[in-house]
């Protein structure tokens, strides 16, 4: 039986680095971060540009994220005259790993102030966190599978493996997905810090043994997702392809890594299994990396018992140095750096990354961009997601074959 294969022709991005995927990976690659003040907006971004202003009324500040990046998606697909696949043949999966909370605080506020008779009909539509699926489902007749994945900091990097799934399943013939978030709200703050998750210095420093904590952002990342030989057989340009999936649970705490690693691990090789790769194969790896004293331990733990000695051999970066952790929208987004890293034969750096730990042994890249050594072959990386509530998600990317 031929196995079906998920390539990615098309990808759009709104990030605290600016819209569009190229501001993502170019200012990255210059060392640059789109932080300030302890967080990371997409200031950037003004809806009244992409959206109209029914579509910024109905719809929370994560979906018009999500909206305004599946057009960037589809356009980069070369669908924008129309998807060339029948509409019931396309999937839609978009994540967040919270929904709309600037309008539940907003209903919320309302409802104190001047009773439940004037809260909005369109308040639940709003905050519920499939929002952005349906949203985007609509805005391009998308009627395959259409629904959103909530596991928290893993659940873009879900929606993308999913989508793997419902192609090689034969359900769909392509699949728009990827994941919004926007958090940046009183409750958010008060509530990461109150956990004591939240960077009192408000700086992003993977890997670094002055990291304090994460750093939040905003953002979304949505990819369009083909049936590769229909792709093909269409001309497409192709970025690459989602090789590989899994999804493990730690089964340990409701927020702190499991400190042995050992389900991401299991997760990481279950990944490369399932893409047919060994740890020799590995070119990069975009770590989840979120700036915590807890999470780079685990993680680093998890590469060195799933990759044995080729750990210490492997370049180590993390896209949340130069954005913050963009919650629910981070593993879509850092798949989208991760393939345009690919496709340029370019790792990016660990951004802010001065102060070794001595726990953490590995190359963090901090230098600077660096070149790919490939060899002539395919290349390869994995990128991880790892969520509140023990959620473990590895993808594999390969770049596009030569």
């Amino acid at each position: 039986m031929t196995v079906r294969r998920a390539v990615i022709t098309g990808v759009g991005a709104i990030t605290p680095l600016g819209v569009g995927t190229a501001p993502l990976i170019d200012r990255w690659l210059a060392g640059e971060h789109g932080l300030d003040g302890g967080e990371g907006a997409c200031t950037d971004f003004e809806p009244k540009e992409h959206l109209s202003n029914k579509d910024i009324r109905r719809s929370d500040r994560f979906a018009q994220l999500a909206l305004a990046a599946s057009d960037q998606a589809i356009a980069d697909a070369g669908w924008s005259g129309g998807a060339p696949y029948d509409a019931e043949r396309i999937g839609c999966v978009v994540s967040s790993g919270i929904g709309g909370l600037i309008s539940l605080e907003a209903q919320v506020g309302v409802l104190l102030d001047k009773g439940p008779k004037a809260l909005s009909p369109l308040g639940i539509p709003m905050l519920m966190p499939n929002a952005a699926a349906g949203q985007v489902a609509m805005r391009h007749g998308l009627q395959g599978q259409a629904y959103g994945i909530v596991s928290a900091c893993a659940a873009s990097a879900n929606a993308l493996g999913q989508s793997l799934r419902l192609i090689q399943y034969g359900e769909v013939d392509a699949v728009v997905a990827g994941g919004a978030e926007a958090t940046l709200t009183p409750l958010a703050r008060g509530c990461f810090a109150s956990m004591q998750a939240l960077s009192p210095t408000g700086e992003s420093r993977p890997f670094d043994a002055r990291r304090d904590g994460f750093v939040m952002g905003e953002g979304s990342g949505m990819l369009v997702i083909e049936e590769r030989e229909a792709a093909m057989a269409r001309g497409a340009q192709i970025l690459g392809e989602i090789a590989g999936y899994a999804s493990t649970a730690d089964a340990f705490h409701l927020t702190a890594p499991e400190p042995t690693g050992r389900a991401a691990a299991r997760a990481i090789s279950l990944a490369m299994k399932d893409a047919d790769v060994a740890p020799g194969d590995l070119d990069y790896v975009n770590a989840h990396g979120s700036s915590t004293p807890l999470n780079y331990a685990a993680e680093t733990r998890a590469l060195k018992t799933a990759l044995g000695d080729e750990a210490y051999n492997v370049p180590i970066s993390s896209t949340k140095s130069v954005i913050g952790h963009l919650l629910g929208a981070a593993g879509a987004v850092e798949a989208i750096a991760t393939a345009i890293a690919l496709e340029r034969r370019l790792i990016p750096p660990t951004v802010g990354y001065e102060q070794p730990d001595p726990e953490l042994d590995l190359d963090y890249v901090p230098e600077g961009p660096r070149e790919m050594s490939t060899n002539g072959h395919t290349p390869v990386a994995i990128s991880n997601s790892f969520g509140f509530g023990g959620h473990n998600v590895v993808l594999v990317i390969k770049g596009a074959e030569a």
